[in-house]
């Protein structure tokens, strides 16, 4: 048995079911939510009938590739035709997510060595941005974890044709992810394989311009790119648009910090910069910041990045004994390691271990109960923290856009589109903020009884259950 081969396969077993406690508890103790959540489980279970992906959680007849290009949720689809539920997706994105670390600890291996690598792996797999995207429910960039990963290995390996094969399926996960088959073109071109390079480059942005000009606003309801807009701060001048406020220097720094600055000795660090770049670009606080799955696409490309500087700083690690690559290799990995759990102290995992997270949650069991009262194939408009819980059975709109059962349409919803026709609500009775302020949630709550002909049929654990029962 080749160590070396298994070394990174067990690395992703490890960290696969750790992946999956994270999400599973976290809906367990219900703190997913029905944005993002429950609109990819509504997709998924639409494709698992050999349907559009519509998602009443977004509006009526609402086909959520008219949001974001990602064909790619098709492939979950047979996985949750057996194992119907949200589990179902949680835990396909805690593979996916630690597949990623075979290519990585691969890599590691052959620059650090055995030990340092295996070090290496369990670092890249303990990021603060891959924690942050398997805590932050489901997202499609799960995808794009892995083919990343293999991409700029590839790259770093110096394997361009594999690199290329590798970036193109992104084109299926996110109309975003073009930029970063464009750029991994151009290092390809860069290299030297100009012909492959520009071939790919030209691809991905064909590709960009055809989903995001052409395909999304054919099937969104407004007809339009609803992220195409991106704002005006700072005068309209780049370099503050680019490098201000402070917090994208931070941003910058702690996902460096992790590969100890070693990815600014490699050139793939640029791949992570072109992303970058777009994100500060963005006229959107929560992209210049670290956390939830937006740091998910560059943790390989930084830690990759990092063991490629580290290998070009000592360029004598091949030729080594493998007594000397061990010791050489080991300090690398553990001061990587050493910064990780430094960032992550009070991460997901962290939290997790904790003994809190492991003990029976009382008050879910109840709101589940209490839900249990709504049936099987209902159209039920949910608070967004309930949501999830009901999308696996029943089709799901957002409280408090919803019209009653042979009640007058119209718009009204998010974005301006129709409100979906639900004969049940359930609701939070001290509702949050998100996506819909508080106000109008209790402004909508109060008027259900008032004229709008639902009663309350079940109620507890601060949650309550309306039914349509018009006169």
């Amino acid at each position: 048995m080749d160590f070396r081969r298994v070394l990174p396969w067990s690395v992703a077993a490890l960290l696969a079911p750790l992946y999956a406690a994270v999400s599973l508890t976290r809906y367990g103790r219900l703190e997913s939510a029905g944005f993002d959540l429950g609109i990819f489980e509504e997709a998924v279970r639409a494709y698992a009938r050999l349907e559009a992906p519509v998602v009443a959680l977004k509006g009526t007849g609402f086909n959520l590739l008219g949001d974001h290009f990602s064909p790619v949720l098709a492939v979950l689809a047979p996985f949750y035709r057996v194992w119907p539920g949200a589990g179902t997706l949680l835990v396909a994105q805690a593979v996916l997510v630690a597949l990623s670390a075979v290519p990585v600890t691969g890599y590691a291996v052959r620059v650090l060595g055995p030990a340092g690598g295996a070090v290496a792996g369990v670092a890249y797999g303990l990021s603060a941005g891959l924690q942050s995207a398997v805590a932050f429910d489901f997202h499609e960039v799960a995808f794009a974890v892995p083919l990343a990963a293999c991409a700029v290995v590839a790259l770093a390996r110096e394997r361009y044709g594999p690199a290329v094969a590798w970036a193109l399926p992104l084109l299926l996960v996110k109309e975003d992810q073009a930029l970063l088959v464009a750029a991994v073109g151009g290092y390809v071109w860069w290299r030297g394989r100009r012909r492959l390079g520009a071939v790919t480059v030209l691809a991905a942005v064909a590709a960009g311009l055809l989903v995001t000009l052409v395909v999304i606003p054919a099937l969104n309801p407004g007809g339009e790119y609803t992220y195409g807009h991106m704002g005006e701060y700072g005068g309209g001048n780049p370099l503050v648009r680019l490098l201000f406020p402070a917090v994208k220097a931070l941003t910058v720094l702690l996902l460096l910090a992790p590969t100890l600055l070693l990815a600014l000795r490699s050139p793939l660090v640029l791949l992570a910069g072109v992303l970058l770049a777009a994100r500060f670009w963005v006229d959107n606080p929560a992209f210049w910041r670290t956390g939830q799955h937006y740091d998910a696409v560059l943790v390989p490309l930084l830690c990759t990045a990092g063991l490629h500087g580290a290998g070009l700083l000592l360029p004598r690690l091949g030729r080594l004994s493998r007594l000397s690559r061990l010791g050489r290799g080991l300090p690398v990995a553990a001061g990587m390691l050493a910064v990780t759990v430094a960032l992550t102290a009070t991460g997901p995992v962290a939290g997790m271990l904790a003994g809190d997270a492991w003990r029976g949650d009382g008050r879910a069991a109840q709101v589940r109960r209490v839900l249990t009262v709504v049936p099987d194939g209902a159209r039920v408009a949910a608070a967004n923290r309930l949501a999830p819980q009901l999308t696996g059975r029943c089709t799901v709109s957002l409280f408090p856009y919803l019209t009653p059962p042979g009640g007058p349409g119209g718009a009204g919803g998010p974005g301006g589109w129709g409100r979906p026709v639900a004969e049940w609500v359930a609701v939070l009775e001290e509702p949050d903020g998100f996506p819909v302020p508080v106000a109008e949630q209790r402004r909508f709550l109060a008027g259900l009884v008032d004229g709008g002909g639902y009663r309350r049929v079940a109620d507890g654990a601060g949650v309550a259950v309306y039914h349509w029962q018009p006169g």
